[in-house]
């Protein structure tokens, strides 16, 4: 079990794209949205994983990441998910020490831009932020991957 120490940050501007080492297109949706309890599935690019993560507890949580056979994820997200899943394209973004993820929705949430930075302990001060980061939105749920694939809205 690993757990998952992260920060999101609205994005405010596409200077991230020049930044970027890598770049993924994602499909990702929801066995379970249960709160204390996400199962996920995500195929990005030629790769596919069932992810299980516990509930926040701040800015932490427990997660089981697994990777499963492509043709099994497809079969889920037709099959378990309402045929309900998120597109987006990830950019994996170095900057100044910490690798930050840039993810762009499609299709319905085509607009929204969302940044997420793992940290390696709970106390981890960022030292600087990208010029790319607006306004922080960790812990507020409605930016959540779970709670945007039920909803397939922006949050406001």
């Amino acid at each position: 079990m690993g757990k998952e120490i992260e920060r999101k940050f609205l994005v405010k501007n596409t200077s991230f794209r020049a930044l970027a080492c890598k770049c993924l297109e994602m499909a990702q949706g929801y066995i379970s949205t249960n709160v204390d309890s996400t199962v996920r599935v995500r195929i990005a690019d030629e790769h596919a994983y069932l992810t299980i993560k516990s509930r926040n507890v701040g800015i932490v949580r427990s997660e089981w990441e697994y990777e499963i056979p492509i043709s099994d994820a497809f079969e889920l997200l037709r099959s378990l998910t309402n045929r309900k899943f998120i597109n987006k394209t990830r950019y994996i973004v170095p900057f100044d020490g910490l690798l930050w993820e840039v993810d762009v929705f499609h299709e319905a949430l085509e607009g929204l831009v969302v940044a997420e930075v793992e940290l390696p302990s709970e106390d981890t001060e960022i030292p600087v932020l990208p010029e790319f980061i607006g306004t922080e939105v960790t812990g507020d749920p409605r930016y959540y991957n779970s709670e945007l694939v039920r909803t397939m809205t922006i949050p406001e």
